[in-house]
């Protein structure tokens, strides 16, 4: 029996895919669970232009991100905070107060694409990742100041 896919399904295939499997795997499980469709000419046509339109949308927003991946590494935000005689800052500087800094210059970035793997603790100048798509990530420099 001819499947297509419409949720990804370990050890069988991605979304989209067209697979064979066992007639009572398919009816049994995989149809009424919602994971996938008789393989029928009218799915397929309709596989075919949900890739087509899915690809458009995909395109579309790489090229969005990468415009803004330009404008973010054209920017360097400056953070000012209090700190000791070490150079250590009182608290720390987080992804929020980063997405922050960049919404108060008119970039708009969610907290959780900034990609810092600790909170920075001292002054100094920090490149950090910000990912904007699955393929698209910018690096923005961060400058961390005594205030």
């Amino acid at each position: 029996m001819l499947v297509i896919l419409k949720k990804e399904v370990h050890n069988l295939g991605d979304t989209g895919d067209v697979v064979r499997v066992k007639a009572g795997y398919g009816r049994n499980f995989l149809i009424p669970q919602g994971f996938a469709a008789p393989a029928n000419e009218s799915n397929v046509n309709v596989l075919e232009h949900q890739k087509r339109v899915a690809d458009a949308l995909r395109r579309k927003e790489i090229a969005v991100s990468e415009e803004l991946s330009k404008k973010i590494a054209e920017t360097a935000i400056t953070i000012r905070r209090e700190a000791g005689e070490d150079d250590k800052l009182f608290g720390s500087v987080t992804n929020r107060d980063i997405a922050d800094a960049l919404a108060e210059r008119g970039i708009v970035v969610d907290k959780r694409a900034v990609q810092l793997a600790d909170p920075i603790r001292s002054i100094g100048l920090f490149p950090v990742g910000i990912r904007l798509h699955r393929s698209v990530t910018a690096e923005l420099r961060v400058f961390v100041m005594r205030a």
